[in-house]
């Protein structure tokens, strides 16, 4: 004990503290998430992770992948995404050493290894709601499914127009055949003063304007092959509210629209530093190069059964992917189909926003064996709801009214808590607003990474911390 002031105050001997030695155990308490994927990653199949090293005998031993695939699991579960503060927290936090030990990975191993095995974290996914099964944690009651818009790791200064590109292009054609034009013209003194080089290197100057040029013409067809798709969607858009109109025996009110158009806009962006990722409208009424992030998740512990990225800026076709991709985890996980008293299969109930309804998203769910409850547009808070006393004639309005039922109003209130809180605890609890990797395919394996450390800790909280306690 010390004194200060007639105050008496616990000792602090700081010097005996940098000597002292601390082991996890000691310190951190029994239900500690470490301890729970400590004891539960070893257990799930990770064949995958081994495999590439299986046959390598040259080098130093490699980390146990098991090591590793439980260090990037806890770093993601606590919110530590980089690899350079994975590494640091290997050195300085207890929960990080429990599991490397004396073993520090660097973070080119870290990053790495988080590369390199995206496959393996995918079909892990599956394992873990295996897990969310045998937990009793998976109910089918209402299944509902969003997207969020989470960055992607591209620049809004390394992008360009596709008019400015149609510029450049013809400007570094110019260039080229100027500097093409200089170099045949050196004489013998400028050969002699190459020294040892064969001499028949191209410029520097040359060959960085000819790199730049095929990087500007790859986009530039990119951009008209998205084009080209946006226009046949447009297309088909207007096929079927024509067909629509037609149905109910209206005109067309107002001009007729302009023709589709396959070429760019002018406007039209594209980021060299990740092509694939579009430039989309996010919450904050700005815009920035993102993917649209995907989760089907379920009613009872908010367990994320399937989980995708596009490059769609909007939710309207994401519907008819991300149904399948849920019924075949469900399959492979062993999750058996709801039925009633009689043993008869029954639809999930299914829940979405006004942003995925379409006529065909509908049907698509309803031959899935979906239920399927979609918001056909938005509804003011307290407004009254309009009398509809006629037999619903359209698909839409058929929908509209399966949403004013008791039923329908008891089940889509329901989503505000299954799905949207999910996005909350991704993007603000654990920080996750920012790809790390750039690509589509990457990408979608780094959010299945977060959404199958979501479930573990979904696991985690309700299942075996209350053992634990």
């Amino acid at each position: 004990m010390s004194e200060h002031g007639g105050k008496t105050y616990r000792r602090w001997d700081p010097e005996r503290y940098q000597q002292g030695s601390y082991s996890p155990a000691a310190k951190l308490s029994e239900g500690d998430l470490v301890f729970f994927l400590l004891e539960t990653v070893p257990r799930l199949d990770l064949s995958r992770f081994y495999a590439p090293y299986e046959q390598e005998t040259r080098g130093a031993p490699p980390y146990d992948p098991a090591m590793m695939s439980c260090l990037l699991i806890y770093a993601d579960c606590v919110g530590v995404f980089t690899s350079r503060k994975i590494a640091l927290a290997c050195e300085r936090n207890l929960a990080f050493i429990a599991i490397v030990g004396d073993e520090r990975p660097d973070f080119c191993t870290i990053s790495d290894v988080r590369k390199d095995h995206l496959e393996a974290f995918i079909e892990l996914f599956v394992d873990v709601l295996r897990l969310a099964k045998e937990a009793g944690m998976v109910t089918l009651g209402n299944v509902s499914m969003d997207g969020t818009k989470l960055q992607g790791n591209a620049s809004r200064h390394k992008a360009m127009s596709y008019g400015y590109m149609k510029k450049e292009v013809e400007r570094l054609r110019e260039d080229i055949e100027a500097l093409v034009t200089q170099a045949f013209q050196q004489d013998e003194a400028d050969e002699a003063a190459l020294g040892s080089r064969r001499g028949d290197e191209l410029p520097a100057e040359l060959e960085r304007r000819e790199t730049r040029l095929a990087a500007i013409e790859a986009a530039l067809q990119r951009l008209e092959e998205q084009a080209k798709a946006e226009a046949e969607a447009e297309r088909q858009r207007r096929a079927e509210a024509e067909a629509e109109r037609q149905r109910q025996g209206q005109k067309r009110r107002g001009r007729p629209p302009k023709p589709v158009e396959e070429t760019p806009p002018d406007n039209a962006q594209m980021s060299f530093t990740d092509a694939e990722l579009h430039i989309m409208q996010t919450n904050n009424k700005g815009w920035d190069y993102c993917g649209n992030a995907q989760a089907s998740v379920d009613e009872g512990y908010q367990i994320i059964l399937a989980g995708d990225v596009t490059d769609a800026p909007n939710d309207k076709q994401q519907a008819t992917p991300m149904a399948p991709a849920t019924l075949a985890n469900l399959a492979q996980a062993g999750i058996d189909w709801p039925t009633d008293e009689t043993g008869e299969p029954q639809a999930i109930p299914s829940t979405l926003d006004s942003g995925y309804y379409s006529e065909a998203a509908t049907q698509a769910l309803e031959d899935l064996g979906f239920d399927p409850y979609i918001a056909v547009g938005r509804h003011k808070h307290h407004e009254p709801e309009s009398e509809t006393s006629a037999e619903p004639a359209t698909a839409k309005e058929h929908m509209a009214a399966k949403m004013r039922t008791p039923q329908g109003k008891a089940l889509y209130a329901r989503r505000k808590v299954i799905v949207e809180p999910v996005f909350g605890q991704i993007k603000e609890g654990r920080g996750f607003r920012r790809f790390l990797l750039r690509g589509l395919k990457k990408i979608r394996g780094e959010w299945l990474l977060v959404c199958l450390t979501h479930n573990l800790l979904k696991i985690w909280r309700y299942g075996w911390a209350q053992k634990a306690a």
